[in-house]
């Protein structure tokens, strides 16, 4: 389904979402099943906060927020995480100019649009408390993560629909330089879409593709949306999330995106293309 259909089923779905399930906390109601993303957005920027607890998970001490307006309650997700340091040491990893920040939730959401993709949810930028963070629209009506899946030994009843949505998983994390999935950032709601949250660790300045190997397969509109994708509409959409030099980053995963799956159609045909 489309953006808007999909953001329209997030906001009339009445159970559990994602905190509620992970962490025991009771979903906050939606109310309004005629949002437009645009009414979502402006939802997200203005809506007054009403309560604030710990998100559960992760280590930037996000926090899982409640917002009104007087019509629809609905919960986000703030990050308010903004680190650069030249060299992070993580055990006896290191990573040279490192980046953390709550702008690349907002960047993230601006690209998938950009280039076609509905599963990553809504994030602006607002101030929250005299600091600028991402608030993210909280997915309803999850039935797990990645990290749940793999214990429970689970799989999703269409196995095809499965494998296609993780390789566009795997296509957008080659894009954005996501080296940070891992089981919590990866959600499946009940009728088991798959949900990319949580990108504070993205956009890599690396230009070169980290497993192209495991870029089996393509989604055709993702393919054409990466196609279309020019410096004007990526610097236009980006604003000041992203850099210039992010910016030129993406757009040279990009063209290795796009040649690696115009090579694989002329050796093994447009069979390698599917839609779901």
């Amino acid at each position: 389904m489309d953006f808007l259909r999909r953001s329209l089923f997030l906001c009339v779905c009445c159970v559990a979402c994602t905190g509620a399930l992970l962490t025991g906390q009771e979903a906050a109601p939606a109310s309004n099943p005629r949002l437009t993303p645009e009414d979502m957005e402006a939802f997200l920027l203005k809506a007054k906060v009403t309560s604030r607890r710990d998100a559960g998970s992760g280590v930037t001490g996000s926090s899982r927020i409640t917002l009104s307006d007087g019509r629809l309650t609905h919960d986000a997700h703030l990050q308010a995480v903004d680190v650069a340091r030249a060299i992070f040491q993580a055990g006896k990893a290191s990573e040279v100019n490192f980046k953390d920040t709550y702008r690349y939730n907002i960047a993230g959401y601006r690209l998938a649009r950009l280039i076609g993709l509905d599963n990553v949810p809504m994030s602006v930028e607002r101030n929250i408390e005299g600091k600028l963070a991402a608030v993210t629209w909280w997915v309803d009506d999850v039935l797990m993560d990645e990290g749940a899946r793999l214990k429970k030994k689970t799989m999703a009843p269409d196995v095809q629909r499965f494998a296609k949505q993780i390789q566009v998983m795997k296509i957008w994390d080659e894009l954005i330089q996501n080296k940070d999935r891992n089981g919590g950032n990866l959600i499946w709601t009940s009728d088991w879409s798959m949900w990319l949250i949580d990108h504070t660790r993205a956009f890599r300045l690396g230009k070169e593709l980290v497993a192209p190997t495991d870029l089996t397969r393509c989604d055709r509109r993702l393919l054409d949306g990466m196609r279309a994708l020019t410096a004007e509409s990526l610097a236009k959409a980006m604003g000041d999330s992203l850099t210039k030099e992010e910016q030129g980053a993406v757009l040279a995963r990009r063209d290795l995106i796009v040649k690696h799956f115009d090579d694989r159609i002329s050796k093994l045909g447009e069979g390698i293309l599917f839609t779901y």
